[in-house]
């Protein structure tokens, strides 16, 4: 399989600019448009508008964490079919158990790599939901 499968709309959630921007280029380079959003907030006010096919979010953000913008997310019957990935440097179970609760598909623990990040993407793209 190459990267480029998937060139849907990711949207990225975290308030690292470092975060933001490494993870823009890997996704960029796969083939994929990035939306890009430093807080929950920001990325509910562009949810609407640019309706993506996955979600990065971290989960330790100012204003509005990563738990509740994938809860509100997932509880807004236009968006809670796309895929919510939770981002975080934290690697433990409860956080894992804790963002499975509120519906994210899955986990990746920072820092990650563009082999790591692009792999995800295959998994939880548009790609995948199709071919089942």
């Amino acid at each position: 399989m190459n990267a480029t499968e998937f060139q849907g709309k990711v949207l990225l959630i975290d308030d690292s600019n470092t975060i933001r921007k490494s993870a823009a280029v890997f996704l960029q380079q796969g083939g994929h448009e990035v939306m890009l959003a430093e807080d929950g907030f920001d990325a509910l006010a562009h949810l609407n508008d640019h309706l993506p096919d996955l979600i990065f979010c971290d989960i330790y953000m100012p204003r509005l964490d990563g738990y509740q913008t994938c809860a509100i997310i997932k509880s807004n019957p236009r968006f809670s079919s796309i895929p919510v990935i939770m981002l975080s440097s934290r690697d433990g179970i409860f956080d894992k158990a804790k963002g499975h609760v509120v519906g994210a598909e899955h986990y990746l623990t920072k820092p990650f790599t563009k082999q790591q990040l692009l792999e995800v993407v295959r998994a939880f793209g548009p790609a995948k939901k199709e071919s089942k």
